[in-house]
């Protein structure tokens, strides 16, 4: 009975936030405040409100996975070359934002706050993080990812990632207890023996397991095999002290010049989106009133004093390092907030003495909140910018995220074409769910990615948005209308030019108002015909001008049939040898060939062996 009670509730619970969820998000998105900041609120309702739900901590926890994924997916998109061009920013400027804030922050605990040094010290690492979180998802709404300020934001992010591991070898160091430094310094060797050996089986392991899988053909295997990726990843990172985030974002990076990146990307992106809501939600939920009307007074002045000192310092550095004003007020305002890893290392912390229990309830109250003040911050950086004849750092870096050309289905017929686009300098993006195609053309040099798409999350993930025209080449008449519906109702202004399978096809293509199609075998077999004519002695232009006239006739019969049906317009075929005709009505009877003197043979002029210039096409 006490089973199904909890079971019960458990389906209530999960009812209700997702109830928030759907009322909450939506309306703050239409009254301009994001929707983290819905997503907040319904789990503030719900929870220290309401009290309906009143373990918020434990689902924080578990919905940390939104994070998890949410580093995935950045890793994905940031090739390892990539990642080596973003060194200064993530060491340079990285290291400064953690270290300064570090230590100013730890300077006011001192001073201010009257805390001994060792809990001073942790205070101020912890409140130098920032939230992956909230930042990379009000980049995300605000589709800024990839400008300048977005970049430097995301290179301090993925430093405070980094800068965990020593953080977190502060804590036995600084505590009070015996054999401290022992433990931290195994610490550091179980962090890094972590990496190592997620290297390797990224780079040995994960292409090889993926090829076998995409060779299956079921997708479901797929998003097993994704999932088990990333939490395989997040847990080994976990278990040697490293933040989960981190090792999700170390396997995305080695699968960023995989084949497999955008199916990956599609099959992780709506866990991502479900368990990052969740997150906000959570942290909503887990707010501690009682601490906070408790000690209201210290964290109504600590919190504004944290992100006032956040934003000067992250200001100062990002214009020491060349950034301009604006980017510089971006990036300042958005990164104020406490992070999630805080969390965890003032917990760690006040387990190993370094701080009391109480003085942990309040650090996360008032990361709580920080964090709840977010895209506030956000709203007043925006004010503080400056109009500017140039666009603040507009620079969009589209490497890995598309092409001018997305090309589906790399098929004999798409292979040829894709030597036409390659050899005019046009970039290609080509995705096709052959994992043996993916293969043989590795060997060739050709570099397609794994994705099906009849999927708009896959198209998504491969860069349709930015994509000029998308050229369609899959080889089965059915799949290739699926896709052509899919892309005119989700992306209705992308051009489309696709292959066609026969002439009903074509016509059923025209119908849907595609920019261009082409019969898979009519050019090659117009060619056919034309060398053979040539071969049985016919002149090369005359045969070239028999071409052109049956490439006409087609048209002109396609017009017809658009209208008439499919039968229609057979008068315009060659069904028999054309035979010439005189212009006029000869004025003498006919006399035998085997009779006929040169002078009673009709001259060539009078006998036009067809109207060349205005003839269509068969096929």
């Amino acid at each position: 009975m006490e089973n199904n009670i909890s079971i019960g509730s458990l389906y209530l619970q999960t009812l209700m936030i997702l109830a928030g969820a759907i009322i909450a998000a939506p309306l703050f998105k239409r009254l301009g405040l994001g929707t983290v900041l819905g997503y907040l609120a319904a789990g503030v309702i719900i929870g220290p409100i309401a009290r309906f739900i009143t373990d918020g901590e434990e689902l924080l926890h578990f919905s940390e996975l939104g994070v998890v994924f949410l580093l995935f997916i950045i890793g994905l998109d940031l090739k390892p070359s990539r990642l080596w061009s973003m060194r200064h920013a993530i060491f340079g400027l990285g290291l400064a934002q953690v270290t300064l804030c570090a230590v100013a922050l730890a300077f006011l605990g001192i001073y201010v706050a009257g805390l001994p040094v060792p809990a001073a010290i942790i205070v101020g690492c912890g409140f130098a993080l920032s939230s992956t979180a909230f930042a990379m998802q009000i980049l995300e709404d605000k589709g800024e990812t990839s400008q300048k300020y977005g970049q430097k934001a995301f290179a301090i992010l993925l430093f405070q990632d980094l800068a965990i591991v020593p953080i977190l070898a502060l804590i036995p160091a600084l505590s009070p207890g015996e054999g401290s430094q022992a433990a931290a310094n195994f610490h550091v060797a179980a962090a890094l023996g972590a990496i190592v050996i997620l290297i390797i089986a990224g780079r040995y392991l994960l292409n090889p397991m993926f090829r076998i899988i995409g060779n299956t053909g079921a997708r479901e295997v797929m998003i097993a095999a994704a999932l088990f990726v990333v939490l395989g990843s997040a847990t080994l990172m976990e278990a040697a002290g490293l933040s989960m985030a981190m090792g999700a974002f170390i396997a995305g990076v080695l699968l960023a010049d995989s084949s497999y990146r955008h199916e990956l990307a599609a099959d992780v992106e709506p866990f991502r989106g479900i368990f990052l809501g969740l997150f906000f939600v959570a942290v909503g939920l887990s707010l501690n009133l009682v601490v906070i009307l408790d000690n209201w007074l210290m964290i109504l002045l600590s919190v504004p004093v944290i992100i006032v000192t956040k934003i000067a310092v992250i200001y100062i550095l990002c214009r020491i390092f060349r950034s301009t004003h604006n980017d510089a007020v971006k990036v300042a305002f958005l990164l104020p907030q406490g992070g999630e890893f805080a969390f965890v290392l003032f917990s760690a912390a006040s387990a190993a003495a370094v701080i009391t229990d109480a003085l942990a309830s309040e650090l996360i109250a008032a990361i709580t909140i920080s964090m709840a003040l977010t895209p506030l911050s956000v709203s007043i950086g925006n004010r503080l910018l400056t109009a500017s004849k140039q666009e603040d750092g507009i620079e969009e870096d589209f490497e890995g995220a598309g092409s001018d050309v997305l090309m589906i289905g790399f098929s004999r017929y798409g292979q040829i074409a894709s030597q036409i686009l390659l050899a005019g300098g046009s970039d290609v993006t080509v995705i096709d769910n052959s994992a043996n195609k993916i293969r043989a053309a590795g060997r060739f040099g050709f570099r397609i990615y794994f994705g099906d798409g009849q999927r708009k999350d896959v198209l998504e993930m491969a860069g349709i948005r930015k994509a000029k025209l998308v050229a369609i080449c899959t080889e089965k008449k059915e799949i290739t209308d699926r896709i052509v519906d899919l892309i005119q109702a989700e992306f209705p202004d992308v051009k489309l030019y696709v292959r066609s399978f026969d002439r009903e096809h074509t016509l059923q293509l025209r119908a849907k108002g595609v920019d261009y199609e082409l019969r898979e075998t009519f050019e090659s077999g117009l060619l056919f015909g034309r060398k053979t004519l040539e071969a049985l002695g016919m002149g090369e232009d005359e045969a070239h001008a028999i071409a052109d006239d049956v490439r006409q006739r087609d048209e002109d019969r396609l017009y017809v049939q658009a209208s008439e049906g499919i039968l229609a317009g057979r008068h315009l075929l060659f069904n028999k040898p054309v035979t010439p005709e005189p212009l006029i009505k000869p004025t003498r009877s006919a006399v035998p060939l085997d009779k006929a003197t040169e002078e009673t043979i009709a001259p060539a002029e009078a006998f036009p062996a067809a109207d060349l210039s205005t003839a269509p096409t068969a096929n």
